[in-house]
C-alpha cells in the first residue's frame, strides 16, 4: 500500500498563503502576487497559479465566483457570507454573516440549497 502523497510546503506557498491572511479578503492571482512579492521577490504569476490551484486542492482556498468578473480565492473555513465589490478599484471584500433569511418561493420539485449575494459600492480607499 502506497503512503498518501503529501504536498511539500514552500517558501513560495508560505509567502502566498501569507498574502491571504494579511489581506483577509478574497485576492484575484494578481492580488495575490503583488502581496506575496513583499514577503517574496522572486515569486511569479505561474508560481502563484500552481500554490492557488494546490491550495484549492487542499482546501485551504475556496473559489469565489464573482459575477462578471475572474474567480478570486478566499481562505476556507469562514462561515456563511457574502462580498462587497468596489465599483472604482475593484477588490473584493467580505461581509460578515448573512442576514437573508427569506427564501425564495421555488417551482415545485425544487430543492433549496443555498444562496449568494454581492453587494457593489466605494471601497474606503477609493472614497478618501
Amino acid at each position: 500500500m502506497n503512503a498518501p502523497i503529501q504536498t511539500r510546503n514552500t517558501r513560495q506557498k508560505d509567502a502566498i498563503r501569507a498574502a491571504f491572511i494579511e489581506a483577509n479578503r478574497p485576492l484575484s492571482p494578481d492580488e495575490a502576487l503583488t502581496l506575496a512579492q513583499r514577503e517574496l521577490n522572486a515569486l511569479s504569476i505561474a508560481t502563484v497559479y500552481r500554490n492557488i490551484s494546490n491550495l484549492v486542492e487542499d482546501k485551504w482556498l475556496i473559489p469565489v465566483e464573482v459575477p462578471g468578473h475572474s474567480t478570486r480565492y478566499e481562505v476556507s473555513g469562514k462561515g456563511h457570507h457574502h462580498h462587497f465589490q468596489c465599483n472604482n478599484c475593484g477588490t473584493l471584500h467580505e461581509l460578515e454573516g448573512c442576514d437573508l433569511h427569506a427564501r425564495p418561493k421555488l417551482p415545485r420539485g425544487f430543492k433549496y440549497t443555498g444562496h449568494e449575494f454581492f453587494v457593489y459600492g466605494i471601497c474606503a480607499a477609493c472614497a478618501k
